[in-house]
């Protein structure tokens, strides 16, 4: 396989067994109804993995956005991982991204008509956006970084799995890096296996689907990313000439259409990351052959301090010209919150957004599984008005009649 990224300790391996000893004690508990899971009358829909580490969910929940956004009013509940704020927090026009978290700030900036709030406690921020004034028109919420919040019982489960981190293939911490054994993937509705190579053969999706051995009432698709055209952070600083330089401005400095990765080709590239799984995307980047790639890495949910900066502006620095420094869309919303950066760099600093598509051609049936649940439940929608006949903006293919759907437990 493309880039498998599994190591296992095999020393920890007896700590991953006193680990699972715990998980699995937990789940037993919620399997005998001593510890409750909670359901509520607006659709609520979990996106998650059980592995630590970046599977894209921040990607995938933004796909389920743009698919019902315009036909319903979506909230995002999120945990906000490493914000300054405490308890239920519901954003709006003033909040910043140290009150709600990187991820969740980067969806409100995309996407600023979704309601958009943050709780470590999901049923307590659940039952807050259903009472608030919001509620009263929210069709659907949407649970960042859920799977394995049990006590929230959703009416879709969806369970991302890394291609490239195959959970079959994985171990409990410490030795690996799943957080639940791999037969916990039982409870997803539905399961991606996410950052799939574009060329793969259709005997790979038929080994992979045979090797999850994933059950009659579960659904398993396949999803792939795409870089869209890179986009300065600083745009106000950015002058028309290194965007010209780019091929992202003509001289007079009109937005070029050109192959989103062409700015890129050629230049000496300072990767800038502060995700966990960065090397996706210095294998991407590489595969678009530049001239080279430095890699300057920090944890996930990095906040940079002032020697991290000094660290920046003297890597880029260093590098020759042509060059320019690329980074992903939730460092960014962490960069823009600094100070310190050079003017050089941050005339050159550029995201280099994605987004996840469904393959294999199952675009369409992904997407009515999510539409029909949400019209069955929903209170307000469009949808749930009787428009039986919805279909994707983006969807130009035959047979698109109505499917019927049955979940567990919905």
């Amino acid at each position: 396989m493309e880039g498998d990224f599994i190591n296992i300790n095999k020393s920890l391996l007896p700590l991953s067994w006193f680990y699972g000893l715990g998980v699995g004690l937990r789940n037993l508990l919620f399997e005998m109804g001593v510890l409750k899971s909670h359901s509520f009358s607006v659709p609520v829909i979990s996106v998650g993995n059980i592995t630590v580490g970046g599977t894209g969910k921040t990607p995938h929940v933004e796909y389920l956005i743009r698919l019902l956004k315009d036909y319903m009013n979506v909230a995002v509940l999120s945990r906000g991982y490493k914000r300054k704020s405490h308890g239920f927090v519901l954003a709006n026009k003033d909040t910043t991204m140290w009150d709600i978290g990187d991820e969740p700030y980067q969806m409100l900036k995309k996407f600023p008509d979704i309601t958009m709030a943050v709780d470590g406690n999901r049923i307590r921020g659940i039952q807050k956006l259903i009472d608030g004034e919001a509620g009263k028109e929210i069709d659907v919420i949407l649970l960042d970084d859920a799977f394995q919040h049990r006590y929230v019982k959703p009416g879709i489960n969806i369970l991302l799995v890394d291609y490239h981190r195959l959970i079959i293939y994985d171990e409990l911490l410490p030795a690996g890096r799943l957080r639940e054994p791999v037969k916990s993937k039982d409870r997803a509705d539905i399961v991606i296996i996410t950052k799939c190579p574009k060329d793969m053969k259709p005997m790979e999706f038929r080994v992979l689907t045979k090797a999850l051995k994933l059950y009659p009432y579960q659904h398993l698709f396949f999803s792939t990313h795409e870089y869209d055209s890179p986009k300065p952070v600083f745009p106000e600083l950015a002058s028309h000439e290194p965007l010209q330089s780019l091929g992202i401005l003509d001289s007079m400095g009109v937005l070029e259409s050109l192959d989103p990765m062409s700015p890129i080709v050629g230049k000496n590239i300072l990767l800038l990351t502060g995700i966990a799984s960065p090397e996706q995307m210095e294998h991407d980047l590489t595969a678009i052959s530049p001239k080279s790639i430095t890699m300057l890495t920090f944890g996930d949910h990095h906040a940079f301090k002032q020697k991290d900066i000094r660290r920046i502006n003297e890597a880029f620095s260093a590098l020759p010209s042509p060059k320019l420094i690329i980074t992903t869309e939730k460092d960014a919303t962490r960069l823009e919150a600094i100070e310190g950066l050079s003017d050089e760099v941050k005339s050159h600093l550029f995201i280099l957004p994605i987004h996840m598509t469904i393959m294999q051609g199952q675009q369409e049936d992904f997407n009515q599984q999510i539409t029909k649940y949400v019209q069955k439940n929903s209170r307000h929608s469009i949808l749930a008005k009787g428009k039986n006949d919805y279909k994707p903006k983006d969807s130009n293919r035959s047979g698109d009649r109505p499917r019927t759907i049955s979940f567990r437990d919905n």
